[in-house]
């Protein structure tokens, strides 16, 4: 019952124009910082939601500007028979094309039937819901859902603070898992310690089976709650109204004293039992409270695995956890475009899924480097600490990831994958294989941005002609503290065929010296430096402390990659 077919939110906090059709499934919002994912969960939440009132500043309006309203509309299918009712809602039933995510304002052959509903709040801050109708709006008509109807369609939300639902209260999960209801006991007229006992006497019979539902999944979720779990009077509550009774573990103590991330990973699984009544659940921040394995255990409750979804799930996450555990059609990307927010699918496309499970935090950053392969991460990871260590902005604190493409031939694979989504994205590579040069080309026709080490070379080659000749015998000292002095001279003298040796190499650096050194250092009976850390040291204790000696392709080349990343540039 009830799924989201369209979203359409106008002027919300940081959001000014919205459009977004989402998956009947899991929709988990991801993107870098303050794009306003948790904003698209609120305004979902505001409008459906079974409240008669929202707590409002101006500083929820777009650019605090309080004369044009906020307007958020959400459009519901899978109408059960009640919400399709022609006698109740005949006027403000509309359509939904799901293939071209198009909403028209009366029932059409072919399309589903929908209802939209619209949350606005003028600059008095004062919330109107209704019924979006241009039909009923031209002839004066306007009207709301019943309560009824507010309280089955209003979504769970799980956030930091769950105590709601884990009482019977009105709207809570707990009425949503079966019909079964507390009454009231006389002995709640008399004292609240002889009441608690009472009605825990009592409620065995009342909601026998929602206990057991809850005990159930408790223990499928491996939540720890004891054995007999019992409803009892909350002694927290000061008055008998809703919220009066709600669980309570095996040694009394009320399940709302569980952890954070118990209480939500409970929530999600109780969910998902009241799926039946209850379709939409709101997760912000899904990894908050919540350690690896748990997370995989929530997004396993919610139906993540399952070709079909039991219930739609809005979340948010920076948690790489949960984005290597979802596939690509589970994953939006927010990001803000020319004055409008755009949520765009990741895919499921080969090359998009396998960067999901090798790379998930990539999709976390702003600005991505896609490396050729580890001596390039580990160059940019070099520069990171450099930078730090010099009380400058670190590369991860501008927003930079990197991307491991395992090889020119993947390369381009890789960085597409990303720059279909917007990203800001480089590529890094060497120039001793050339990638395809369609590829290469369509990437930067694309708005990509190509770093490449001088022609023919690779990093190590680039090093070795580019770094001064203190620079040069740096390098060389730290190859034999990595290997010993012996395999590099065996190096040398077989890159050079035994032009060189290594004890040569202190009495003058010539050119072909210097190119022999990078062939060497390639070796592929044992590389110098073609690790993560290897490269991550280098980088750090001897590129950049002497880049200034260095020559001016080097140092160039150093200058417009650093300034790309940083600066934007």
């Amino acid at each position: 019952m009830a799924r989201i077919r369209h979203v359409q939110i106008q002027n919300f906090r940081c959001i000014q124009q919205l459009a977004w059709a989402p998956s009947p499934g899991i929709n988990c919002l991801i993107g870098p910082g303050d794009s306003g994912k948790s904003s698209i969960l609120d305004a979902i939440d505001y409008c459906l939601g079974a409240r008669r009132t929202v707590q409002m500043t101006d500083a929820d309006f777009y650019l605090l500007d309080v004369a044009h309203p906020i307007v958020i509309t959400v459009t519901i299918g899978e109408l059960d028979d009640a919400l399709k009712s022609l006698e109740t809602y005949g006027n403000y039933l509309r359509s939904f094309n799901a293939a071209t995510s198009t909403i028209a304002d009366e029932p059409e052959a072919g399309s589903e039937t929908v209802l939209s509903i619209r949350l606005t709040i003028g600059g008095d801050l004062d919330p109107i819901w209704t019924l979006a109708s241009d039909r009923a709006e031209a002839v004066g008509q306007a009207r709301f859902l019943t309560w009824g109807d507010r309280t089955r369609i209003a979504p769970t939300r799980i956030g930091a603070l769950a105590d709601n639902n884990l009482a019977w209260r009105r709207g809570s999960v707990l009425n949503r898992i079966s019909d079964e209801r507390p009454e009231m006991s006389a002995a709640l007229a008399d004292a609240a310690r002889t009441a608690r006992a009472t009605f825990g006497d009592l409620a065995e019979t009342q909601l026998g089976e929602t206990l057991r539902i809850v005990e159930k999944t408790a223990t499928e979720l491996g939540i720890p709650i004891g054995d007999g779990l019992k409803a009892m009077l909350d002694t927290h509550s000061v008055s008998f109204s809703g919220g009066t009774i709600a669980l309570h573990g095996s040694d009394g103590v009320p399940l709302r004293a569980l952890g954070i991330g118990s209480t939500r990973l409970l929530l999600a699984g109780l969910q998902r039992k009241a799926a039946d009544q209850a379709t939409l659940i709101l997760i912000d921040e899904l990894e908050h409270g919540l350690e690896p394995h748990r997370i995989l255990r929530l997004l396993g409750s919610i139906g993540a695995k399952e070709a079909a979804p039991p219930i739609q799930a809005f979340i948010t996450t920076h948690s790489p956890v949960a984005i290597r555990e979802l596939r690509g059609d589970q994953l939006f990307v927010v990001r803000k475009t020319a004055g409008r927010h755009e949520v765009t699918v990741v895919g499921t496309g080969d090359a998009t899924q396998g960067t999901i499970r090798l790379y998930p935090e990539a999709f976390l950053a702003p600005t991505i480097v896609v490396c050729e392969g580890a001596s390039e991460v580990g160059l940019l990871r070099g520069m990171d600490l450099h930078r730090a260590a010099q009380g400058e902005q670190s590369l991860t604190a501008a927003g930079v990831a990197w991307v491991d493409a395992q090889g020119v031939s993947k390369i381009y694979g890789r960085a597409n994958a990303f720059r279909s989504l917007g990203y800001r994205v480089a590529v890094l590579r060497d120039d001793d294989a050339q990638p395809e040069a369609a590829d290469e080309d369509a990437f930067i026709a694309s708005g990509g941005a190509l770093f490449k080490w001088r022609a023919g070379c690779a990093l190590e080659d680039e090093l070795f002609r580019g770094l001064g000749d203190q620079g040069v015998q740096n390098l060389l000292g730290r190859a034999v503290e990595f290997l010993d002095a012996d395999l590099v001279g065996e190096h040398i003298q077989s890159a050079s065929n035994g032009q060189h040796t290594y004890a040569a190499c202190v009495f003058g650096l010539s050119t072909e010296l210097r190119i022999t050194l990078g062939a060497a250092a390639r070796s592929k009976r044992g590389s110098w430096f073609k690790s993560v850390t290897k490269m991550e040291s280098v980088t750090r204790d001897i590129l950049l402390p002497h880049l200034a000696n260095a020559d001016e392709t080097l140092r160039g080349t150093m200058a417009a990659l650093e300034a790309w990343m940083v600066r934007g540039d």
